[in-house]
């Protein structure tokens, strides 16, 4: 394992700003793993340490393929996740909507430039990433349809779900449209949380990885193989939204199987218990996302159904 920092900005009242990248095996730049753009992405953080302990592992037991390199930097933003705000801590911005980054520019699109110089060249990369919005996924590879994407080999990490969705003006920016314009096979994965752990869908992360990995002979690996992968567009999803404010009460989980009409959540007045509305299943679906801050918006969409393979047209 060689250790090196990938970028540094020099500190003027603090230590200096580093990202720093762990290297496995030598030779041909094959896959490069990327943690956390955003400081309240604990469980992304988490994700790579556990991969960064295993690779390490690999590479001294001689289980890492000739001529293949790996590369992992576990996180984008060490500043935020330091005072865990989610965005760059002076401005705000968000470095994964800064690729693939410009060296003159601000600072979030210098850290932009000078990683992209390190990954853009990997055959293989994989974003430990979340959602915009608070809440918890069934976990998932999620990838956006470039017209490079390849649904083939994503279905071989043996995750629940494939989910592709269309390209919009603001995702231009991010990692994972860029490393397709550069030619790398890349992939967002997508575990159940974000701001706490879940050392459950952490550790199938890791068993995920390593099993797509042994697939592209990349690493010596005995496991298991995961499931067969679904398919879904983000237009074989429905979403639930509130019409009142209020505390946020789940009736049910994320993963679970639901029938049209079956009771989602309650929103609750906070100041006098009443339920101002109940939220009911739309159709008969899987619970692919639901909201998890106590507290919510009116007119927020805190679930999203992946309908029943019956229903879909």
């Amino acid at each position: 394992m060689k250790k090196r920092v990938i970028y540094s900005i020099k500190g003027l009242y603090r230590d200096d700003f580093r990202v720093t990248g762990y290297e496995f095996g030598k030779g041909k730049k094959t896959l490069a793993i990327v943690g956390p753009t955003r400081g309240n992405e604990i469980q992304q953080l988490y994700c790579c340490s556990l991969l960064v302990k295993k690779f390490r592992q690999l590479e001294e037991e001689g289980r890492i393929a000739p001529n293949k390199k790996i590369l992992i930097i576990p996180s984008l933003n060490p500043y935020s996740i330091n005072i865990q705000k989610r965005f760059w801590s002076i401005d705000n911005t968000d470095i994964n909507r800064m690729f693939p980054g410009y060296n003159l520019g601000e600072t979030t699109q210098r850290i932009a430039d000078g990683v992209f110089k390190e990954i853009s060249r990997y055959e293989i990369g994989i974003q430990f990433t979340s959602f915009y919005m608070p809440g918890e996924f069934m976990p998932h590879i999620q990838m956006m349809d470039t017209g490079y994407a390849d649904v083939d080999m994503a279905k071989r990490f043996g995750m629940p779900f494939v989910v592709k969705r269309q390209v919009r003006p603001y995702d231009t920016t991010t990692l994972n449209y860029n490393w397709q314009v550069w030619e790398t096979h890349a992939f967002s994965f997508y575990t159940t949380t974000t701001s706490t752990i879940d050392r459950a869908s952490a550790g199938r992360a890791v068993l995920s990885i390593l099993s797509f990995l042994a697939q592209e002979g990349i690493v010596k690996y005995q496991g298991p193989m995961g499931e067969e992968s679904r398919v879904v567009n983000t237009d074989d999803m429905v979403s639930v939204r509130t019409a009142k404010s209020g505390i946020f009460e789940a009736l049910t989980e994320v993963g679970t199987k639901v029938r049209m009409g079956t009771p989602l959540a309650n929103i609750i007045d906070p100041y006098e218990g009443r339920v101002l509305e109940t939220l009911y299943a739309p159709c008969d679906g899987i619970v692919f996302f639901m909201h998890s801050d106590p507290l919510t918006y009116a007119n927020t969409a805190v679930f999203k159904l992946i309908l029943a393979e019956e229903q879909k047209f």
